[in-house]
């Protein structure tokens, strides 16, 4: 069984492949599509990426599930024990209006923790790595969170709504609010210090969050979901009541404020 390490430079490899065929894409109008119940749009560029990722990573371990936000849910990914967790594009939106914070969003999962991921904005030409037995990674050099533990001034990457009087009972962390389009990149971002935490409340899926989450963690952050309690992955609902990550000082503190 290939080692963590291996996953990495396999996960490394496809990533920046999947950005080639991005930019061939990005600014020059690629065909897009709506997808149903609201899901948000999806283009060529995403449909490609995810034919060329699930043919590369499979072929590299082929007794390992799929899991993305571009191909059919398969169930049979609950009998594996290992999981390849896929975002093609994570933050299309972006994509689509020709700006550079999309990326593509890899993760390898084992009985439910991920071990290996890698997030890469090929715009921007941003590789970040981790594995779960060593720290994360930006372009090869080490990462890690802001020391930040006072949620009052803290810079947050938050959806709007994030902050409203019903969801902080012990008060509303008087915070500076940003936001990326990507939630893998906003996890990123708070992983190597540039933003003090990541917060959302609505159901995250586990493709947009898995390889973040991990980066992330091993960077130094606490990662949770927006209650408090630990990440799963390979779930039969593949999604998350929000996720939260910031230092552990900081994240204990504004888990306190959530608190009557």
């Amino acid at each position: 069984m290939p080692g963590p390490e291996a996953d990495l430079t396999l996960l490394t490899a496809a990533a920046r492949k999947a950005g080639e065929i991005a930019l061939g894409f990005w600014q020059a109008s690629p065909e897009v599509w709506d997808k149903p119940d609201g899901q948000g749009p999806v283009t060529e560029a995403d449909l490609a990426v995810d034919a060329m990722l699930r043919d590369m990573l499979l072929s590299a371990r082929p007794g390992h599930g799929w899991l993305s936000e571009e191909s059919p849910d398969d169930t049979a990914r609950l009998d594996r024990r290992d999981l390849f967790i896929v975002d093609p594009i994570d933050g299309t939106r972006a994509f689509i209006a020709g700006e550079a914070d999309f990326s593509h969003a890899l993760a390898i999962a084992r009985e439910g923790r991920i071990t290996a991921a890698v997030v890469y904005l090929p715009a921007r030409d941003l590789l970040f790595a981790a594995t779960d037995t060593e720290s994360a990674t930006c372009n090869g050099v080490a990462i890690r969170p802001s020391d930040r533990i006072d949620p009052d001034g803290a810079h947050v990457l938050a959806p709007k709504g994030a902050f409203t009087a019903d969801r902080w009972p012990g008060g509303v962390p008087d915070v500076t609010r940003a936001f990326r389009s990507s939630i893998a990149y906003r996890l990123c971002l708070v992983a190597e210090g540039r933003f003090d935490a990541v917060l959302t409340f609505r159901p995250s899926w586990e493709w947009d969050i898995a390889a973040g989450s991990l980066i992330a963690a091993q960077a130094g952050a606490t990662v949770s979901d927006a209650e408090g309690a630990p990440l799963r992955f390979n779930r039969p609902d593949p999604r998350t009541p929000g996720v939260f990550a910031a230092p552990p000082g900081l994240h204990r503190a504004m888990m306190a404020r959530r608190q009557p």
